[in-house]
């Protein structure tokens, strides 16, 4: 893999409750980010809506669609007009009662290549996505695209070291999380200073666990009682950080990843090499209280 990189566009936005609105807000973010030069374009998590798992409430779920339906069908003319892969996070319907929070992903020239639905799926204050969403039964995917091939993930997944090293261990050349998370607007700066260093490093752990680069896109923006974070960014194949959004603002942020880093790292720092793969069965137990 001589000198192989992609330039990836990273579209942090806010979102209204106007559908339509948000996605023109999207489209034009897009754009944008094809015009500095991407090569991939990720998009945060459900950026079709406001972020409606704040609440238990029957009604949103009329907002889901199917998956290839009408979100899939503008962003694959969108890919193929650009020539850019999209990586769009979408609430999908599957059948009459049965739904997912699902990435699809079009290449380049705007061939729909499958989705990812999100396999990790919490049910916190304010984060009621149990009530919504069946978790995620495809597996964990990697996407061969124009440009290299995504490893795609989605928001609570990226506390789980196992989806991250499954996605890698499947050839992924980088992983990208779509994400919606943000600061209740109760908590101080310390807590919220706490949250936000977390949820970087254990994404920042993935890429030197692994030896590939993380791209994780998030929004911003007040939605109840719910700050956004923002402060999405990227790590390289070792856990630098690279690039980081600011944290109340929109931005549209192209970045170059150097994915020839990915076999320097790994042969320097074997992890995979000396992975003791006869030893892990364990993991497959909820708790280790009875043998």
């Amino acid at each position: 893999m001589a000198n192989k990189t992609v330039k990836v566009g990273l579209v942090q936005l806010t979102c209204s409750g106007d559908v339509a609105e948000n996605m023109t807000k999207t489209i034009a973010g897009v754009r944008d980010a094809a015009a500095k030069g991407a090569q991939v374009v990720v998009l945060q998590e459900l950026f079709r809506s406001l972020y409606f798992c704040d609440v238990e409430d029957y009604e949103n779920f009329k907002l889901a669609e199917s998956i290839p339906g009408p979100s899939t069908d503008s962003m694959s003319s969108l890919a193929k007009e650009l020539g850019v892969v999209i990586v769009a996070s979408l609430f999908e319907k599957r059948a009459e009662g049965l739904y997912h929070n699902t990435t699809a992903v079009l290449d380049a020239d705007g061939s729909y290549l499958g989705k990812y639905r999100k396999m990790h799926i919490p049910d916190d204050p304010g984060y009621y996505e149990k009530f919504y969403f069946t978790p995620g039964d495809l597996g964990y995917k990697v996407f061969p695209t124009k440009f290299g091939k995504i490893g795609v993930l989605i928001c609570w997944d990226q506390w789980y070291p196992e989806a991250a090293r499954i996605t890698a261990l499947k050839g992924a050349d980088f992983l990208v999380y779509p994400t919606a998370i943000g600061w209740a607007g109760t908590q101080d700066e310390a807590t919220n200073d706490e949250q936000y260093g977390a949820w970087q490093t254990i994404q920042r752990s993935h890429a030197v666990a692994n030896g590939i680069p993380v791209v994780s896109v998030n929004r911003t923006g007040v939605e109840g009682p719910m700050q956004f974070w923002g402060g999405s960014f990227v790590s390289n194949a070792f856990g630098r950080v690279t690039y980081k959004a600011p944290h109340l603002e929109e931005e549209v942020h192209v970045e170059e990843l150097d994915l020839t880093g990915s076999d320097r790292y790994r042969t320097h720092w074997p992890f995979l090499r000396d992975r003791r793969i006869d030893s892990y069965q364990p993991i497959t137990q909820r708790y280790l209280d009875e043998e």
